[in-house]
Order: structure tokens, then C-alpha cells, then sequence
């Protein structure tokens, strides 16, 4: 039985990455590894994701007309998380809406260009 799964994204910049996640999507560093730091782990709400300190894959051209995703991301109230990544200076890819696929959701994109979706049932 599948517990939880945490992404682990590619980054050049541990520090830099952990610091954006920390300031400005209000994840918690749970631990760093090696130094200078080759990976860590932040959480928020009990949800991980891990950081490899390596050369991300080839940028697609497409990516971001395309809003091809890197993580999607259930929350219970998107609204709130909506005005709280605002008033820290997130840069949104996509506002906040209500979809046709019955969610209400935004798309943030992080320091590294990875595209995530947050997103609640509406």
C-alpha cells in the first residue's frame, strides 16, 4: 500500500533552493546532507519533497506556453494559500480559477522554473 510519495527535483543551488521553498512557499527544512549540501528535504503540512543537488534534464522550449507540470499538489483551501504566496512575492504561472475539472487551483513557478499546481476541490 502506496503511503505518500515526495518528488525529488533536480537543483544547481541547494542553499538558494531550501531559502525560496522556506521564504517564500513556507516549507520547513526537515535536513541537509553533505557540505556543501549535495541534497535536503523541506515539508510543509506533513508533505516532503527532496532536492538533489544536480544538473536538471534539458529545458523544454514548451514548457511554460504548454504549462507542462512539475508537481501537483492537493491543498484543502486555495484562496487562502492563493493570498499568502501573494503577499510573499510568489510569481504565479496561473491565477487563481476554478477549473472544469472541478478544482480550484493556481500554478507557481519556483526559482528553479518548476511549475507546481496547487489545487483544492471545489
Amino acid at each position: 500500500m502506496i503511503r505518500r510519495i515526495a518528488p525529488v527535483f533536480f537543483t544547481l543551488d541547494i542553499p538558494g533552493t531550501l531559502a525560496y521553498y522556506e521564504a517564500k512557499l513556507g516549507f520547513k527544512c526537515l535536513g541537509t546532507w553533505g557540505d556543501p549540501p549535495f541534497y535536503a528535504i523541506v515539508a510543509r503540512d506533513q508533505q516532503a519533497i527532496h532536492f538533489r543537488c544536480a544538473e536538471p534534464p534539458a529545458a523544454n522550449p514548451n514548457k511554460y506556453a504548454d504549462e507542462l507540470l512539475d508537481a501537483y499538489v492537493f491543498i484543502e483551501d486555495a484562496d487562502a494559500l492563493y493570498a499568502e504566496y501573494a503577499a510573499r512575492g510568489v510569481e504565479f504561472a496561473r491565477g487563481l480559477a476554478n477549473m472544469p475539472w472541478h478544482s480550484r487551483e493556481f500554478v507557481v513557478k519556483d526559482r528553479d522554473g518548476r511549475l507546481l499546481a496547487f489545487g483544492a476541490s471545489s
